[in-house]
């Protein structure tokens, strides 16, 4: 790439900024080296299992030596740069990419833009749980998208009655069905369960005889649903087969030895239903497997004091939901449409955008509040060390220029998702999603994610270089980050020899090992022998979300706590100082030492015999995880 300086130049374009062609026009990169850094492992998330990664410090980065840093298996968490030692890590990354012109959507793909559109349209509806239930005494309107009124009754009423309130029950019973399916959908767009096609909920009323014997203290079980049992079934049908535990098995916390547990699962999804209470009088509790529905107040009678539910419908404009519910054509009442703006943006802390990502990480992640600060959001998502390069019109740089951006989605004014975005000579670096989740029914990851790919194909116009659209790493060791392959025909990049694998050629490698070296496979045969493109089956098999977890990687150090900088000696110094290195090489590297910036075959003397020993050893280690041309390009700070 252009701008790598010749051996023994001297660097004053670099401190200047300006001059000497290539990236110096851009800025200068300037890092400190965190050494190897140890933590336990964030995607299988076993204390017993160790995630172990090359770690630097950037105060600044050209938006080129980023994309080279890329293209060697490195990612950004704020202004830490992080690349995983594949072949010592508990759970190995590769690092995943798709060229935006060649994508071809999955079925599922089009049914998530297909979605949307209903939605934007006005023919898919969402409500907010709390707006689901009006006061008994409320008076009825009949202008607008439907919700529950719960009124009590007498027991002993006339025959009209009975059938009205019998009505009513299946009313509800088919109300509480959706909320369950609502709350599968919930977790397969967070990652607890796989994306694949789980059958319907039925909610069905309990007998006063089983009542009898299943009711707990004075609450009264009105419902019930064995969905959880049938979601476990349909896990089980979908996995692969024992013999790979990594393939299709779900995370540990729905699962037991035995597979998919129907007692966890249960459990899950009453965590996502547990705003009922609040909002329709009912209690959800997981009791063996099932889901069971209580009067969540004590009832001042026998269960002959029956409740009944109305279906009318409302005008409550504007309501939203985790809910929804399709618009049918029959209702008299225009649609309201809706307005998507999409707004991309440098860069920097919003008030906005902070209060939707603490929402975001106490509800789908379960964050405490006391975790998810200002600070930590800022150091996280808002911080980059990335040297931001203003549009020029003559077809090198896009519209917005080069850099960290984050792309805020907005509905009729209201902030639901914000995806963070590196945008750099030959891609679009996604990084993290976050969102309402009050809106996860309309998978808003995947949606991001289609987003971004068309963005890149637009902007392709504009920036000849920039045609890839990157998606973070692929672990194929662990299930909730398998989804990306559904991007398809994406390529794995190979961690020893940095070359593009198609991701069909490089599965059947992985599928057999945890790590392996992806360019030992002859390409040109296999891709006369391969399908081109990823199948049907395994397009659908996974989710996303998180996302963007999801279609999120893992935030590795986005906490100062998470870093663990060793310096190790003994094997590791032997394995290192012995890479296929001369030696040399090193006396180019750049060094940035009292505010000037000097080749270390120049200084090195200056240093006495046991620091320039361990100096050396670090600069060793430094050129083989960044390659030579950026580790003599780049500004190694010892400041």
């Amino acid at each position: 790439m252009a701008g790598k300086m010749k051996k023994g130049e001297a660097s004053s374009s670099s401190r200047s900024g300006g001059g000497g062609g290539g990236s110096n026009h851009r800025g200068e990169s300037v890092v400190v080296d965190y050494g190897e850094n140890k933590s336990s492992c964030g995607y299988c998330r076993s204390p017993a299992r160790t995630s172990i990664a090359h770690g630097l410090w950037a105060h600044s980065i050209t938006i080129d030596d980023y994309q080279d840093l890329l293209d060697r298996g490195w990612r950004r968490s704020g202004c830490f740069l992080y690349k995983p030692d594949m072949e010592r890590t508990c759970c190995p990354a590769y690092t995943i990419r798709l060229r935006a012109g060649d994508f071809v959507p999955s079925k599922e793909q089009v049914r998530v833009s297909r979605r949307m559109q209903r939605y934007l349209e006005g023919n898919l509806e969402c409500k907010k749980l709390g707006e689901c239930i009006e006061n008994p005494n409320a008076s009825k309107d009949t202008r607008s998208h439907t919700h529950l009124e719960v009124s009590s009754s007498a027991a002993k009423e006339s025959c009209s009655n009975n059938n009205e309130q019998k009505g009513g029950e299946e009313k509800i019973m088919h109300y509480l069905s959706d909320q369950v399916d609502n709350a599968v959908r919930g977790c397969s767009e967070n990652g607890e369960f796989p994306d694949i096609q789980f059958p319907k909920a039925i909610v069905k009323k309990v007998l006063q005889a089983k009542r009898k014997l299943l009711v707990e203290g004075s609450e009264d079980l009105l419902y019930s649903s064995n969905i959880a049992f049938q979601i476990a079934a349909t896990i089980r049908r979908s996995l692969p087969g024992e013999k790979d535990v990594h393939q299709g098995r779900l995370s540990t916390h729905i699962t037991d030895e035995k597979g998919p547990s129907p007692k966890l699962i249960a459990e899950k999804l009453e965590s996502y239903l547990n705003q009922l209470a609040e909002t329709s009088g009912l209690l959800v509790r997981a009791c063996n497997g099932h889901l069971n529905f209580y009067s969540a107040t004590k009832q001042a009678s026998s269960y002959e004091s029956a409740q009944t539910v109305n279906i009318s419908k409302g005008s409550a404009a504007g309501s939203e939901s985790k809910g929804c519910s399709v618009i049918h054509s029959s209702q008299n009442a225009p649609v309201k449409r809706r307005r998507l703006e999409i707004h991309l943006r440098r860069s920097s802390f919003d008030s906005e955008e902070y209060a939707l990502y603490r929402r975001y990480q106490i509800a789908v992640h379960n964050d405490t509040p006391e975790q998810v600060t200002e600070k930590s959001y800022k150091r996280f998502l808002v911080d980059t060390p990335l040297n931001y390069v203003p549009p020029k019109g003559d077809g090198t740089v896009p519209p917005c220029g080069f850099g960290s951006f984050h792309q805020q989605y907005v509905v009729d004014g209201k902030l639901i998702a914000v995806g963070v975005i590196d945008i750099l000579p030959r891609c679009l670096s996604s990084k993290y999603l976050f969102w309402d989740p009050d809106f996860a029914f309309l998978s808003p990851g995947k949606y991001s994610a289609l987003q971004e790919i068309n963005w890149v194909k637009e902007n392709h116009a504009h920036c000849s270089t920039l045609q890839y659209y990157y998606l973070g790493y692929y672990i194929h060791t662990c299930s909730k980050m398998r989804y990306k392959a559904a991007y398809c025909p994406s390529e794995l990049l190979c961690p020893l020899r940095y070359q593009w694998i198609p991701f069909h050629i490089a599965k059947p490698l992985l599928d057999k090992k945890r790590y392996a070296v992806l360019s030992d496979v002859s390409v040109s045969q296999d891709r006369e022998s391969l399908p081109p493109h990823v199948s049907e089956e395994v397009m659908e098999v996974q989710h996303d979300d998180i996302g963007k977890e999801d279609t999120n990687d893992f935030p590795m150090y986005d906490d100062e706590g998470a870093i663990d900088v060793e310096y190790e000696s003994s094997d590791n110094e032997q394995n290192l100082v012995s890479v296929d290195v001369k030696d040399g090489d090193i006396g180019n590297i750049l060094i940035g030492l009292n505010g000037s910036r000097v080749r270390f075959k120049d200084i090195k003397f200056a240093f006495g015999s046991s620091k320039r020993s361990y100096l050396e050893f670090q600069l060793h280690r430094y050129m083989r995880v960044v390659g030579e041309e950026l580790a003599e390009r780049m500004v190694y700070s010892l400041e």
